[in-house]
């Protein structure tokens, strides 16, 4: 008896379990079809997404009588012409413009991360009167539209004869006017232990030092972060900058395409498409190098 009774359960485990052998193949039959579905609309839909700028590059190197009337993707005939003709734009070489969008560019970044960077810290940091209301007005500024300010910004630089120059365009970034770069700092330097802060004060540091030594070494997601943004949405900035440079040579890319326009508008789209392609070379590299330094900042800083 005691032999029947050992063998039993060898027996039965030894028998195999064929129902789920067969729901487990099944199973992963399903998620692989559902993987490959998923994954196939998502590349339909990056494909839709991108056609605009597939459409762009492939007219860059089409004659200007054909980007509108052969608006394929394959082109029946290509030329460099285009990039020629549109590389002097009002008498200047387009890398005029180039160096004047990448001066006000960096020169932003600096000022972003100089003033917001300190304002941050003192909103998150140090106590003084009234610091609730600053930061309530930081937050009512964020929701402020630039349209709203443009005017009595651009009547106070007239009357200071600074149109026509990049200070009306960088001057503000120094000034903490970005609020919602300097909200992002807060909340970034807010995560950071008090602890830090006290250890440094025992040890004699002032509030400039604490900030520097202890704070600003603590911020590199947040300024890598700030200066991403900052350098796209200056280098692309349209309107602020149509607004303050009138003269050619102050011009800066988004500007010189709009002047490009009105002066080839009668010949065609080729050579607006081709510029365009090459303002976008910048912006691409940028982000493309940034990338991994982007999304590290975004999900440090809490902002999904």
């Amino acid at each position: 008896m005691a032999e029947q009774t050992l063998e039993r359960p060898r027996a039965a485990a030894k028998e195999p379990r064929i129902p789920d052998q067969i729901e487990s193949v099944s199973a992963r039959k399903v998620r692989r079809r559902n993987s490959i579905l998923r994954h196939t609309g998502l590349i339909i839909f990056g494909l839709f997404m991108l056609y605009p700028l597939i459409w762009m590059a492939v007219s860059a190197f089409k004659p200007s009588h054909l980007v509108l009337t052969d608006p394929g993707i394959i082109p029946t005939e290509t030329t460099l012409d285009n990039f020629r003709r549109g590389w002097n734009v009002a008498g200047y070489p387009f890398a005029v413009f180039f160096g004047n969008s990448l001066i006000i560019a960096i020169s932003c970044i600096m000022g972003n991360l100089f003033a917001c960077s300190l304002t941050a810290y003192a909103l998150a940091r140090l106590n003084f009167r009234a610091k609730k209301v600053y930061f309530a007005i930081v937050l009512v500024s964020v929701m402020l539209p630039m349209h709203a300010t443009i005017i009595p910004q651009y009547i106070v630089f007239s009357n200071l004869g600074l149109v026509d120059t990049f200070i009306p365009l960088i001057l503000p970034k120094f000034l903490a006017t970005d609020a919602f770069f300097i909200f992002l700092m807060v909340q970034f330097i807010r995560g950071i232990p008090r602890e830090l802060d006290q250890a440094a004060w025992i040890d004699g540091a002032g509030p400039f030092r604490v900030f520097w030594h202890v704070i600003l070494p603590l911020m590199k997601p947040a300024l890598v972060t700030t200066t991403i943004f900052t350098f796209i949405w200056t280098w692309n900035d349209f309107f602020g900058q149509l607004i303050y440079l009138t003269s050619p040579g102050a011009f800066t890319v988004p500007v010189a395409l709009n002047a490009l326009v009105d002066s080839e508008s009668n010949q065609g789209t080729g050579v607006l498409m081709a510029m365009s392609v090459l303002s976008l070379v910048p912006i691409l590299c940028f982000f493309a190098f940034a990338q991994k330094h982007l999304i590290r900042g975004i999900s440090t800083t809490g902002l999904k």
